[in-house]
């Protein structure tokens, strides 16, 4: 599905340059549930950023779903993100003045889905994670466990191919983080969604099929 090879990410500094990225090469299959952990300040956010196309100065080689990301002009890496990529944030990042409803038809304009078929689309996913009755709620309605897990619907509902999650249940205690991480498990092991999550968690990452581990920007995990 995606494959990194020797990307860097330099920051110019007065004091010389600061490599948040040194020689990185990561594979990940369709299907895969990757860990990626380390140290404040190994490059994992950085890494994240990366693999979002939120960031956009680094070199090296990328690709993801069949497409070079490396010779994507800007708005063609834009149109790839839209297209393949759902993110699941700490901070949940739903739309304060919109419902829970509107909050998870927003990806579906953004993608150009045909208004006639949002509807469906978001009212199948509202029965699926058993939010129906909250659909007309607003975020400061809901506990953080449900904002999460309609933060979560709304990274699934234009059905990317791939997942990014950055510390899922870091703002969550702790019955309602092992809910969600027991619904990123069954979202990959029941049907095949591809995840990749940033954590700090043992426990977290041991949800995951696999891990990688970050320090100093390089990985320090057998390849």
């Amino acid at each position: 599905m995606l494959s990194l090879r020797h990307i860097d990410r330099v920051y110019p500094l007065k004091g010389g340059p600061y490599y948040a990225l040194r020689n990185l090469n990561l594979e990940v299959a369709e299907g895969d549930f990757l860990s990626i952990m380390g140290p404040s300040g190994s490059g994992k956010s950085t890494l994240l950023h990366i693999l979002g196309l939120h960031d956009s100065a680094w070199s090296g080689e990328y690709d993801l779903c069949g497409e070079a990301v490396h010779r994507l002009a800007p708005k063609q890496r834009f149109e790839l993100q839209k297209k393949q990529i759902g993110f699941v944030f700490q901070s949940y990042h739903l739309l304060d003045d919109l419902t829970v409803y509107e909050n998870l038809e927003v990806p579906l304009s953004y993608r150009d889905t045909p208004k006639k078929d949002r509807a469906g689309i978001v009212c199948d996913l509202l029965d699926r994670f058993h939010i129906v009755g909250k659909k007309d709620l607003y975020p400061s309605q809901l506990s953080g466990g449900q904002q999460q897990l309609v933060g979560i619907a709304r990274a699934l509902v234009a059905r990317p191919a791939l997942i990014l999650a950055d510390e899922p249940t870091g703002n969550l205690h702790s019955d309602q983080g092992r809910e969600i991480m027991e619904l990123f498990r069954r979202l990959n092991r029941d049907e095949g969604v591809t995840i990749i999550q940033v954590t700090h968690s043992q426990e977290n990452a041991a949800y995951g099929t696999r891990t990688v581990r970050l320090q100093d920007g390089m990985r320090v995990d057998a390849k």
